[in-house]
């Protein structure tokens, strides 16, 4: 099994995100866009995965009733761990700041939550990554917020940008998954999803 027999399904993406819709792409994948809003709450009481999968699996519930036998949703939820707290998108220039200012001379987590939704299972994983940053300077925290304005970015930062490059000392598993996607661990996810669809 592989690529060709996944593309034998109607593959939606319900994610926004132009860097997942690039990775699934890079896959080979042929699939569509298809978003929903959702207001990405959770219980206080959810701590590092449970809030990326939760996330992930209420994203997929929009779409349950809707779901056609041959179709695969893909929905997704990256946040950033650090300190024994979430770091979601920052609502400005000033959380940002903070944000960043966090996970400076720090290390931290990315978990991306992910569930596959189809009208036959449901299933719902995550995937971990550890990011080390150097100690950056206020200067450099105001460059990287000025010129790249990652207001969109779990933690305020994508590790592909500026930031990553002259920030970013260690990663410890999938660099996509901190991209957005872990798109390794999804490609064999999607493998034994379909085999009970075949």
């Amino acid at each position: 099994m592989g690529t060709a027999d996944l593309n034998k399904f109607r593959i939606i993406l319900a994610s926004g995100s132009p860097r997942r819709r690039q990775l699934l792409e890079e896959l080979g994948l042929k699939f569509e866009v298809i978003t929903r809003d959702y207001p990405e709450t959770f219980p206080g009481y959810l701590k590092e995965a449970e809030i990326a999968e939760y996330l992930a699996r209420e994203k997929s519930g929009l779409f349950k009733n809707d779901v056609s036998d041959n179709e695969i949703i893909i929905t997704a939820d990256t946040i950033v761990w650090s300190n024994n707290r979430v770091l979601g998108k920052p609502s400005g220039k000033d959380e940002a700041i903070e944000m960043i200012g966090i996970l400076s001379a720090n290390t931290h987590e990315v978990i991306t939550g992910v569930t596959l939704l189809s009208s036959f299972r449901e299933r719902t994983f995550s995937d971990t990554t550890k990011v080390t940053f150097d100690t950056l300077t206020p200067e450099e925290i105001a460059y990287y917020i000025e010129n790249f304005k990652p207001y969109d970015k779990a933690g305020a930062y994508g590790i592909q940008e500026w930031i990553g490059l002259v920030g970013c000392s260690r990663i410890e598993g999938s660099f996509f998954n901190v991209v957005g996607l872990p798109v390794q661990k999804l490609y064999r996810e999607l493998l034994n999803f379909v085999k009970y669809q075949m």
